[in-house]
């Protein structure tokens, strides 16, 4: 069986859904012979044209395992495209002889991947990092059937289904229906009144130990700078100047004009006082 190529825009989930939904469609369906030949040329001879046909075939898969994540307020071609990795990895891992079919092999890693997804663009701050809360994640999301907080008897029905406490699943709905909130606040609100973090943070621009300490340290970079322009000769300093600190900044052609050597010359000459200067106040400042 061959696999007939598809219009490339057809295959690009976030070009056009429906038509990618019509195309993975319209895309038949293995036999378990035909399937079988395909994998043990891959498998056995590294045949990437039986793997084209093996994702191709499967991608339809992909669209009805993405649609049952619809729920999370992402992107309906996001979630297929992350799926499609799952399935690229499941095809290149599988293996002929364990007897099961490609697509229950690949279900595993078509919602690893969707899951990734969903954790790291779901909420700004992650709401699962370890195994357990991932799973914790998942399952609560499945386990609630309405929008009210959950009772005390189905927090603790939930921590046993689930196998944790029931501070966890607590912890865990708290973050599920926690809302994201603008550092800066909306930009059109004219309440002096609502919240937004920006407001609690302390201005310290003019607290006088912290100018002090600010002009303080600027005094102090720029004697070490001098010291160790100082420190350099007279066409490296004039380079580094010219280069980094003139207003009107010269080109390595222009330097390697007026000194008569090549760009590249100046480039290692420049590049070598700025090493200098680099070690200088690095050793000045640790002192």
């Amino acid at each position: 069986m061959s696999t007939a190529l598809q219009p490339v825009h057809n295959l690009i989930p976030g070009a056009n859904l429906e038509a990618y939904v019509q195309t993975v469609s319209s895309i038949p369906i293995l036999s378990v012979e035909e399937e079988r030949e395909l994998a043990d040329r891959l498998f056995y001879q590294q045949d990437l044209e039986a793997a084209r046909q093996l994702v191709m075939s499967h991608l339809r898969f992909v669209v009805h395992i993405a649609r049952s994540y619809s729920g999370y307020g992402l992107a309906q071609a996001d979630l297929v495209q992350e799926g499609n990795v799952g399935l690229m990895k499941a095809v290149k891992r599988f293996n002929p002889e364990m007897g099961v079919r490609l697509v229950s092999f690949a279900v595993h890693w078509i919602r690893a991947e969707i899951h990734e997804f969903i954790l790291r663009n779901w909420r700004i701050v992650k709401v699962a990092t370890t195994k357990a809360q991932r799973k914790l994640f998942f399952n609560l999301r499945s386990a609630k059937k309405k929008l009210a907080w959950l009772s005390h008897d189905e927090v603790n029905a939930v921590a046993q289904d689930l196998g944790v406490a029931a501070r966890e699943v607590r912890e865990m709905e708290s973050r599920l229906y926690g809302q994201d909130l603008g550092f800066d606040g909306a930009q059109d609100d004219d309440d002096d009144t609502a919240y937004a973090p920006v407001h609690y943070l302390e201005d310290k621009r003019y607290d006088p130990a912290t100018q002090l300490e600010s002009a303080d340290w600027s005094d102090s970079s720029s004697h070490q700078l001098q010291e160790g322009l100082a420190q350099l000769d007279e066409r490296s300093r004039d380079i580094l100047f010219q280069r980094w600190l003139a207003e009107e900044k010269a080109t390595l052609h222009e330097l390697a004009a007026k000194y008569q050597v090549s760009a590249e010359r100046i480039r290692q000459l420049e590049k070598n006082a700025m090493n200098k200067l680099k070690k200088h106040i690095s050793v000045d400042g640790a002192a």
